[in-house]
């Protein structure tokens, strides 16, 4: 039960709560857990402070809502690794989920000073804008925004992006072998155009993922950014000393 002298607030406390009851699996995956009403006369807390406290885990991918039906344990958030070594899709599929690709738009156009820095190329020359959605399970789980050289690669808009990775695309069709990468990760709220894409609110929490991609003779070719719905993915980075 809540401690009403403790100097937690008991929001928090009853945050704490629900959360070790999942944790715990005392609420197993796709358990109904008890309304808002029942669980604010069981801790003795108003039924404003319960759905704020549910509201916050329900964005965190801990619990869904089901219309109608009740709120319920969502399944854990999958765990990629980084990109440096394989794909977001190779690897989901190694991990055994079943993945689709929809391709937004292939565009060609001019290079902001942005994108040319850091691809290395005059302004305003001509780019691809790949523009695509990943799901699994049939919800959307990425968005991915990618600019690449036109003159390197043409006729990239004929190439199969909905069935092959982009990346295996470039280096096998295009003979330009990937040797590094850079990557950063940062917490974003989700603007417009993400939020449509990936059927979220205005400011959902999603994780960015920028990842640069350079041959062996350090040219880069590809620039993306890598839109993940924060309450599905987490991202795993794991070193091991030499």
């Amino acid at each position: 039960m809540l401690d009403r002298q403790s100097s937690l607030p008991l929001h928090m406390q009853f945050e704490t709560i629900i959360r070790q009851k999942i944790e715990n699996e005392e609420w197993p995956v796709n358990t109904c857990i008890p309304s808002e009403n029942d669980l604010g006369k069981d801790y003795g807390i108003s039924r404003m402070t319960v759905r704020a406290v549910l509201n916050r885990l329900v964005q965190e991918g801990l619990i869904y809502r089901s219309q109608g039906k009740g709120t319920f344990v969502a399944e854990p958030k999958i765990i990629s690794g980084p990109l440096v070594r394989y794909g977001i899709r190779e690897q989901l599929e190694q991990m055994g989920y079943e993945t689709v690709t929809k391709v937004i738009s292939v565009e060609k156009a001019p290079a902001s000073l942005k994108y040319s820095k850091i691809l290395d190329i005059k302004r305003d020359s001509t780019v691809y804008v790949v523009k695509r959605v990943r799901y699994v399970k049939s919800e959307p789980l990425s968005y991915h925004i990618s600019y690449i050289p036109a003159n390197f690669f043409p006729k990239l808009e004929k190439q199969d992006l909905e069935h092959c990775q982009l990346c295996t695309i470039l280096e096998k069709n295009y003979r330009f072998p990937i040797k590094r990468r850079i990557e950063t990760l940062e917490a974003i709220a989700a603007p417009a155009e993400e939020s449509v894409y990936l059927s979220v609110k205005p400011k959902f929490p999603l994780l960015l993922l920028e990842n640069t991609v350079f041959t062996e003779k350090d040219l880069p070719i590809e620039y993306s950014r890598i839109i993940f719905r924060g309450d599905k993915i987490k991202i795993k980075f794991e070193y091991q000393k030499p």
